[in-house]
């Protein structure tokens, strides 16, 4: 029984192809290598990876950007949006092109991970993130995989705010490159929705 449940949970994680992958971040020029902006850093280095061009779309209040892994079209979107307001964005992407959650990737930093870390999961609270904490309003589920970037806790003295939208140290930010390139790799699979091979190598 505990086996068939197992197998149960797993065969969920493959369900549907990933159709949107989400970065999260603050646009402006001073906010641009910043920790908070991990997922916006990302998706720049994924769009540069699969030639797509960016482009402004005021239909969701966002960049915009279509491109192909293997043989799969997939869209990319940083909101343009501020970081608590990640959700308006969002939102109307997925309602344009009436998407289920678990067809959606979000991209973010995350405190509890160190540098380098990166890991995988679908659904769950927002833990304090306030992009997350607005997607999931606008969404009204937390369905949806996210993909953590890890950045650290800041040290002691230091107000979690100031550490997260200033940049990161070069020793962090060439973990947080080999993260990157880690989870580019990774990206075919978790487009065609083979979630659980993703989680058990990134999770373990």
């Amino acid at each position: 029984m505990k086996l068939k449940r197992l197998l149960s949970k797993a065969s969920s994680y493959r369900t549907k192809m990933i159709k949107l992958i989400v970065g999260l971040g603050n646009p402006g020029r001073q906010y641009e290598k910043t920790r908070h902006n991990a997922g916006f850093l990302f998706l720049d280095a994924l769009a540069q990876a699969l030639s797509c061009t960016w482009s402004s779309d005021s239909r969701f209040q966002g960049l915009f950007a279509e491109g192909f892994v293997a043989s799969s079209k997939v869209m990319l979107l940083k909101p343009g949006t501020f970081m608590n307001r990640s959700g308006q964005s969002v939102g109307k992407i997925v309602r344009y092109y009436k998407l289920a959650p678990d067809e959606i990737l979000v991209v973010h930093d995350e405190l509890d991970f160190n540098p380098g870390v990166v890991r995988l999961k679908k659904d769950g609270g927002h833990a304090g993130h306030n992009g997350l904490r607005d997607i999931i309003v606008h969404l009204g589920s937390k369905d949806f995989y996210r993909l953590r970037m890890g950045i650290g806790r800041p040290p002691a003295g230091k107000a979690v705010a100031d550490f997260v939208l200033s940049a990161p140290t070069e020793q962090e930010w060439k973990l947080l490159l080999n993260a990157f390139d880690m989870s580019r790799g990774l990206m075919g699979q978790m487009v065609a929705g083979d979630m659980s091979s993703v989680m058990n190598r990134l999770n373990a």
